[in-house]
């Protein structure tokens, strides 16, 4: 039971890294200090799939999946809108709000 929960930890961990790459190469952009933030997008890159290896050793590839790649892109919806001034429209509200209810479906069923 024990090595489950850090399984789920770990996928945490694992989307969580998984925004920092998209952020850091958005940041790349916009900064003077390019290779600084192309070399954080890469660590975070790593991180990301190390974590995600780690959680797949309880979790089911599909599920594991589908959620880390559901939190990393909902979590970068969010930091688009809020810190970039990415547009917020009905449709992509719905659509992220479609994605997080596909994780918490895959969530309640593993």
């Amino acid at each position: 039971m024990l090595l489950y929960a850090m399984s789920w930890i770990y996928l945490l961990i694992a989307a969580l890294f998984e925004v920092g790459w998209p952020f850091g190469l958005k940041i790349a952009t916009q900064s003077q200090y390019k290779m600084l933030w192309i070399v954080f997008a890469i660590i975070a890159m790593a991180l990301s799939g190390i974590f995600l290896y780690l959680a797949q050793k309880h979790i089911p590839i599909g599920t594991a999946y589908a959620i880390w790649t559901g939190i990393g892109a909902s979590c970068t919806f969010l930091i688009g809108v809020i810190f970039f001034n990415d547009a917020l429209s009905l449709m992509r509200v719905l659509g992220v709000l479609l994605i997080i209810v596909g994780v918490v479906c895959l969530k309640l069923e593993s």
